[in-house]
């Protein structure tokens, strides 16, 4: 069985969206199974990360800011593809780091998620966006 999500950005951060992924699992009432998601472009990514404190996605984001600056910032002179914009290279670094595919374990019904975990696609551009994330269970 397979589902496809469409999230809707505002620009870079993190988005979360396990309650429609709990929701479709719930309904399709897959008892033993796993659920694998993928996002499909290359400047974003997939995260299982905490979701109770909201300075977790805000750090996170700030952070990758950080690390991987646009290409405006003099040191990333170095790159060429900047034709799409100073966001864009960046971003497909980003999600070379990052993973575009999770693997969760569907047990009772329920994805095995921790307390605190939630899934968020990773958006890396800065404007909005509409990306889309397909599952598949098995």
């Amino acid at each position: 069985m397979h589902m496809n999500f469409t999230i809707q950005t505002a620009g870079a951060g993190l988005y979360e969206f396990t309650r429609d992924v709990v929701a479709w699992v719930r309904q399709a009432d897959a008892r033993e199974a796993l659920l694998t998601l993928q996002v499909r472009h290359t400047s974003a990514s997939l995260l299982i990360q905490e979701n109770a404190d909201p300075e977790v996605q805000s750090d996170l984001a700030a952070f990758f800011h950080r690390l991987v600056p646009p290409t405006s910032d003099p040191s990333m002179a170095y790159l060429t593809h900047t034709y799409e914009g100073p966001d864009d290279m960046p971003a497909h670094i980003k999600a070379a780091m990052l993973p575009i595919t999770l693997s969760i374990p569907v047990i009772n019904g329920r994805m095995t998620l921790g307390t605190w975990q939630g899934l968020y696609l990773f958006e890396h551009r800065a404007r909005a966006q509409t990306r889309e994330v397909v599952a598949l269970l098995r």
